[in-house]
């Protein structure tokens, strides 16, 4: 029905007069994929032809389905009458069905030789008397029977045929995907074939350029313009205002957990905050992973009981991706309340509270939000496809990502996070095993089989949903593994991880509490407890003793107990934080002096009353250190701070995710206050050493 409406609101746009043969009648003309057909519509127009009387009545012949209009009658009237003929044929570069009628078709002074029969024009004595002889069982070939009598001299010449050589008025898109591209002009789209430099009246995507017809339907005839962008994203919408919250369409979300994956716990949250009435709402989780148990569990434990219906899979299950996804289809499929499925999976990140409205609101078959992958091209949508049915890059993929074209875009593939309406899946796509397939993944696979039903797939950027996080380099062997993933997955990092670091300018408060140090935010206490609790965890604590093997030469001549960034790995993430937030900062209160951040020794160092409560004066091995505190006076311990001995000035209570940063050698001799209860933590950076 799609591919209908399609064609009848581009014929609508231009005013054309639409007469649809055969309309709710069983399709019997074969599927032109297999072997040669389309004998039904020779019948269907033969006997429509029967009822027409006006004999200077000029009859357009074309399929629907595969169609657009790019311009209107009245040039395409003036077209044909400038070819001095009664009849007129789309043309095609290829011949079909039968190549050993290759020399027989005249040769032409220019453009394609072959008889396309999609589409037709002509006068209606002419096609009557063309059809005539049509005794075809429906599924014989419209082409070769159209093709006999074009190539037949006699009748050529009685009927008065010819063909639209140069695609002046028809453009066959099979055999001339390189030829055609989109002609932007003045609040409008047209199709040119650069080849005989033409515009084209009707295209149609005959043979296998079902894609290419809708990816140019996108545009073609003003469907998006540069002028006026999105001409019909809010056509034929399902607003959603009007309605009671306990009127609103039931849905079926269904999360799918396949791989580990950072900040799962967050993901939970902004589900909770979806923008939807929770008793409208059924929840499919899937969990393929162990290590998501726990999350899963809390979320279910806290909140599950706000939905209507929750059903969880367990990884002791047994149950793997395609059959949760096949599931999911199914429990809606079954369940005649449920009026949409959403499908989303573990890694997106839905920033857009209104995603779940803003996408039933659109009303379409299958539709998906767009998300991309921070500082890159990678999305939830390809643009097109390669030969073999892989990914490959549309003319506007670009342009479509990066937002300079906003709208709601036909394409050939969605994953990770997309609506699919519930009658859809009992009606068209009631197979069990959509997702299943010996060769393709299984979200290939389900796109695979909605693109041979002809039924479309949309994606939006009209709003700005989220994004979706890597997960190549996910590790699972730490307490909070997501520490890891802070410039895995920067676009998280101020969200989840919260550093909250700001600009010097920007403070109002006195930011020089002695003379050449400074201190500033950094870390919310999220990330202050983190770092925290995965170190007591780690476990491994130093005794505060001068013999270390861990550094070099194994003396450490003002020993802490501690232990050090690079025993839990974690130095390569500590350098990258160093360099982005820290480095700005000394450069702007250190004029003339740049860093690149490096450090021998960065670790985190615990005070306790009965085991290291202080520490004795001494010069740090490093240009500049930054100390920042873990932990909060108060609540946590009594006592602590540090002292600036050459300056007599002392910093009693660093504040909890404050940094304090100093020059290590010469000037800034200090020493670390006494810790009278509780235990206090520390992160430690010797930079530049």
């Amino acid at each position: 029905i799609n591919l209908l409406l399609r064609f009848l609101k581009s014929a609508k746009h231009f005013n054309y007069t639409i007469k649809v043969l055969g309309q709710g009648q069983k399709w019997k003309g074969g599927d032109y994929v297999t072997a040669p057909g389309g004998g039904q519509k020779v019948r269907l127009l033969k006997t429509a032809l029967e009822e027409m009387k006006k004999q200077d009545k000029i009859i357009l012949f074309i399929e629907s389905y595969d169609v657009v209009f790019a311009s209107g009658p009245k040039e395409l009237l003036k077209k044909f009458q400038q070819t001095r003929h009664k009849v007129v044929f789309s043309s095609e570069s290829l011949i079909w069905p039968d190549r050993h009628m290759e020399d027989k078709h005249p040769h032409v002074r220019e453009g394609n030789r072959f008889l396309g029969s999609g589409g037709f024009i002509g006068y209606l004595p002419n096609i009557r008397e063309m059809v005539a002889d049509w005794k075809g069982k429906d599924n014989d070939s419209d082409q070769l029977f159209f093709t006999k009598i074009y190539i037949d001299p006699v009748k050529r010449k009685s009927i008065n045929i010819t063909l639209d050589s140069t695609c002046r008025m028809f453009q066959n898109l099979h055999g001339a995907l390189d030829e055609v591209v989109l002609k932007f002009e003045n609040g409008r789209v047209r199709a040119r074939n650069l080849l005989f430099d033409t515009l084209p009246v009707i295209i149609h995507g005959n043979g296998p350029t079902k894609l290419q017809i809708n990816y140019l339907g996108n545009y073609i005839p003003n469907t998006w313009t540069f002028e006026n962008g999105c001409t019909v994203c809010h056509q034929d919408l399902r607003p959603l205002t009007a309605l009671k919250e306990s009127e609103y369409p039931m849905v079926l979300i269904g999360i799918f957990i396949q791989q580990p994956t950072p900040f799962v716990t967050v993901f939970f949250e902004r589900l909770l905050k979806l923008q939807y009435p929770k008793n409208r709402l059924k929840l499919l989780i899937f969990n393929q992973e162990v290590h998501h148990e726990r999350h899963v569990s809390s979320f279910l434990h806290d909140h599950g009981n706000l939905y209507q219906n929750v059903k969880f899979i367990r990884p002791e299950e047994g149950m793997d991706g395609p059959a949760s996804r096949n599931l999911g289809f199914d429990m809606c499929r079954k369940d005649k309340d449920c009026e949409y499925f959403f499908s989303i999976d573990i890694e997106v990140v839905l920033k857009e509270e209104n995603t779940l409205k803003i996408l039933i609101e659109q009303n379409l078959p299958i539709v998906a939000p767009m998300i991309t992958r921070v500082g890159r091209l990678w999305s939830n949508f390809w643009g097109a496809l390669s030969s073999d049915g892989y990914y490959a890059r549309s003319e506007d993929y670009v342009d479509i990502v990066q937002g300079r074209r906003v709208g709601v875009w036909n394409v050939p593939y969605v994953s990770s996070v997309y609506l699919v309406k519930g009658s859809l899946l009992r009606s068209e796509l009631t197979d069990s095993e959509l997702f299943n397939s010996h060769i393709l993944d299984p979200d290939m696979a389900y796109c695979h089989s909605v693109r041979n039903k002809g039924i479309f797939m949309y994606v939006t950027n009209m709003h700005t949903f989220g994004r979706i996080l890597s997960t190549e380099n996910y590790q699972t062997d730490h307490l909070h593994n997501d520490l890891w993933q802070i410039f895995e997955n920067p676009e998280v990092r101020k969200c989840l991880l919260c550093i909250v670091i700001m600009t010097m300018i920007s403070l109002s408060i006195d930011v020089s509490p002695c003379p050449d140090v400074y201190w500033f935010p950094v870390f919310s206490d999220v990330a202050c407890d983190h770092l925290v609790e995965e170190m007591e965890h780690f476990g491994q604590w130093s005794g505060g003793r001068n013999k270390d093997s861990r550094i070099q030469g194994g003396y450490e001549n003002v020993p802490t107990v501690d232990i050090h960034m690079n025993q839990i790995n974690f130095e390569k993430n500590w350098h990258k934080f160093l360099l982005e937030y820290i480095a700005p900062i000394t450069e702007k209160m250190y004029p003339g002096y740049y860093t690149k951040a490096q450090f021998d020794l960065a670790f985190i160092v615990r005070y306790k009353p009965d085991e290291q409560p202080s520490l004795r004066p001494h010069h740090d091995a490093s240009t500049f250190t930054i100390n920042i505190a873990l932990n909060q006076l108060g609540p946590d311990y009594q006592g602590g701070g540090c002292r600036f001995l050459r300056y007599d000035c002392s910093i009693k209570a660093p504040r909890k995710g404050w940094a304090l940063m100093h020059p290590g050698r010469l000037t800034h001799y200090h020493e670390g206050l006494p810790t009278t209860a509780g235990v206090r933590y520390i992160a430690v950076s010797f930079v530049d050493p």
